[in-house]
């Protein structure tokens, strides 16, 4: 069992920045890939980034490549998602998920799932 918790959300103008940050307990954090997933208002959730085991590798989903940047630090259990540029679009729930297995931009690929942690954009 994984238990996953955002934090960092928030309302913060057009062109802004933020920094969400998601702290892993239960299981070894370091033995997982981990990824952010965001669901618009009124919308399906959707895949944002994703971090290999390691940080060695990261991926981005087409809307928010050069204004994001996910990152991990093993040693405090916690994965980042920093969001530069901020559009009014970017207003969702965020959540972060765990994957025992590969990372990908599925939802089926991540076992373990965040409550999620709102931002709005305001334009």
């Amino acid at each position: 069992q994984v238990q996953l918790v955002e934090s960092g959300g928030g309302l913060v103008q057009a062109g802004g920045s933020l920094r969400l940050s998601c702290t892993a307990s239960g299981r070894t954090f370091s033995r997982y890939g981990m990824a952010w997933f965001r669901r618009p208002p009124g919308k399906e959730r959707e895949f944002v980034a994703a971090i290999t085991i390691s940080g060695a590798s990261a991926f981005y989903s087409d809307s928010v490549k050069g204004r994001f940047t996910i990152s991990r630090d093993n040693a405090k259990n916690t994965v980042y998602l920093q969001m530069n540029s901020l559009k009014p679009e970017d207003t969702a729930t965020y959540y972060c998920a765990t994957s025992l297995g590969r990372v990908g931009v599925r939802e089926d690929e991540y076992d373990y799932w965040g409550q999620g942690t709102r931002v709005t954009v305001s334009s």
